[in-house]
Formats: structure tokens, C-alpha cells, sequence
């Protein structure tokens, strides 16, 4: 582990609910940060085709508005794997890249009209390491997304650190955190559609309780980014120009953030890692080590898929 990795977070805006457009520019995207020579690239949460943020303006009860909104967003969704997975898997493999990316997920292996929040893993040979859904959707987010479930927790070998993603508030649980320290995650995806300080401040806290490196990857999006024939788009405030700023953000160990936060601009951020510091950051406090304590504390994950039909 004498070399360092050089990671990126892919601080963008999707083509909002166009899923073709979203996708070659995640494309161009893997491609630049090839051209950097960075190792991985995470893309914000539900990139693919946009995080429906309808849902914190407009009731459960305005019918009329939501149905068509859900229908494009369903539309716009992916499955894995599809047309638009191929797409990327060869731009990852091209670029010799390993991609983390967010999008609208459909439920293929059951109704094909309902929606998970997931990240994908492609590898740097354009291979599908794998997926994660979203154990729990925050909020008015349960009126879009479905709960994942246990089988999707897991950390990747990818030949610079093993590798591991929580989605946005999920990160905040302390036991989903336990799992992904428990596989041994240096590097930790944290795609978000939040971009608070306390969210920032959560994640130095994070890194340094799992002895990791965190990438936190958020949209940069703007009202304009949302097509005038969307009817929602006229309940924001008229001199409201940027709808998330992202203040995205790369974190070591230490709880020092060694790149970004990166406001209000469409950018790609690097960093260089050394993974040598993860165990240095480890001697005093291991949390899923010397500090587990397994013989007062058990732990085990339900890694059974939560399916509607039983596969037996």
C-alpha cells in the first residue's frame, strides 16, 4: 500500500428525467476523469435521472401533479442490467475506471413500476461488482423510493482498497456503518443530496469512527436545470437561482478533508489517498478490530433478499 489512488467525485447535474442525455454525460465524464488518471469515480446520488425534489413541495395529496411526475421518473429509470448499464460499464472499462453512480432503480425482479435509490459498482474492466439499495428513504423521499434490504451491504476489492457505499442519511445509521466497517472499507461512497455543514461535519466524525477515507459527492443544481414544463419548478422562491449547491468533499482518516467543499459549480474533484494512513489511524481505535468487544456485543446482517416470490 505504498502508492496512493487518486479518486474523483463527479460534482455534475443530470439532464433532469432524461436518462439517455443523463447517461452520455456521465460517459464524457468517465472519460475525463480517465484522462486524470483517477482510479474511481463517484457521481452523486440518483444522478440517473435526477432527484425528484418535487416531493418537498408538493403533497401526497396533489394527484394530479405527482402521478405524471412518477410515471417520467419511472420511465427514466434504469434496470441492471439494461441498455444504459452497458453504456457505462464500456466507459468505465475504457477509461480503466472504477464507477460508483447514482440513479432510479426499477423493481425488474417483481412489478417493474416500483423504485429503489441505488448505486451501481462497476470495476475498471467494465464488469458489475454490484449494486446498493437504500435501506431507508428519508422523509417525503418513502413516497417514491422503496426500502432496500440486506443483500446489497457489501465492500469491493478493487486492486487500490477495498470499497463500500452508503446512500445520503443511511450513512447516519450506526449499525449500517458497522456492517461496512465489519467488511473492511478504506474507501467509503457517500453519494447525497445533502449538502449541509452538519451533513459535512457528520462524514469528518464518520471517517474518523471507521478509520476510512469518505468521498462525499452531492448534485450542483440549479432551477434552470429543470425544464419550464414542469409546474412544480414555479413553487420555488422566483430569486432562487440554485436548488443544491453541492459542497461536495473528499475526507481521510483523520477527519481532515483533503479536497473541496466544492460550491455551487459543475466540477470534478480529486484527491490523492494513501491507505497507509488507515492503519496508522487504526493503532488506537479499531472499530470493527480491538474495539469491537464481539464476545459483549453480536452483530450479524440479514443478507437474505427481502422478494416478493420466494426463488425456491
Amino acid at each position: 500500500m505504498n502508492e496512493s489512488t487518486k479518486v474523483a467525485a463527479a460534482q455534475a447535474s443530470p439532464f433532469f428525467l432524461d436518462r439517455n442525455k443523463t447517461i452520455d454525460k456521465a460517459c464524457d465524464l468517465i472519460e475525463q476523469a480517465g484522462s486524470a488518471k483517477a482510479k474511481l469515480l463517484v457521481f452523486p446520488e440518483a444522478f440517473i435521472s435526477g432527484y425528484p425534489d418535487w416531493i418537498w413541495l408538493l403533497p401526497n395529496s396533489k394527484s394530479r401533479e405527482l402521478d405524471p411526475l412518477y410515471t417520467e421518473l419511472v420511465e427514466n429509470a434504469v434496470s441492471i442490467p439494461d441498455s444504459s448499464t452497458r453504456k457505462l460499464c464500456e466507459a468505465a472499462k475504457k477509461a480503466r475506471v472504477y464507477v460508483i453512480i447514482g440513479m432510479n432503480e426499477l423493481n425488474t425482479e417483481s412489478s417493474n413500476s416500483s423504485l429503489y435509490n441505488t448505486i451501481l459498482f462497476i470495476d475498471a474492466n467494465g464488469n458489475i461488482s454490484g449494486k446498493h439499495r437504500k435501506l431507508i428513504p428519508t422523509g417525503g423521499e418513502r413516497l417514491i423510493w422503496a426500502q432496500g434490504d440486506g443483500s446489497t451491504l457489501d465492500a469491493f476489492d478493487t486492486g487500490f482498497g477495498k470499497l463500500s457505499g452508503l446512500i445520503c442519511w443511511e450513512n447516519y445509521m450506526p449499525l449500517a456503518r458497522h456492517a461496512i466497517y465489519s467488511m473492511g472499507t478504506q474507501i467509503l461512497a457517500s453519494p447525497t443530496w445533502d449538502k449541509s455543514p452538519n451533513w459535512i461535519s457528520s462524514l469528518q466524525y464518520i471517517a474518523r469512527e471507521g478509520g476510512l477515507f469518505v468521498i462525499n459527492c452531492c448534485m450542483a443544481f440549479k432551477k434552470e436545470d429543470i425544464p419550464d414544463r414542469y409546474e412544480f419548478k414555479k413553487l420555488y422562491p422566483a430569486d432562487r437561482h440554485w436548488i443544491n449547491t453541492g459542497n461536495s468533499c473528499i475526507i481521510n482518516p483523520k477527519g481532515e478533508i483533503i479536497a473541496g467543499p466544492l460550491e455551487a459549480k459543475e466540477e470534478i474533484l480529486y484527491a490523492d489517498l494513501d491507505l497507509n494512513l488507515i492503519t496508522s489511524c487504526k493503532r488506537m481505535f479499531d472499530a470493527a478490530g480491538h474495539y469491537a468487544r464481539p464476545d459483549v456485543f453480536k452483530f450479524s446482517i440479514n443478507r437474505v433478499p427481502n422478494n416478493n416470490i420466494d426463488p425456491s
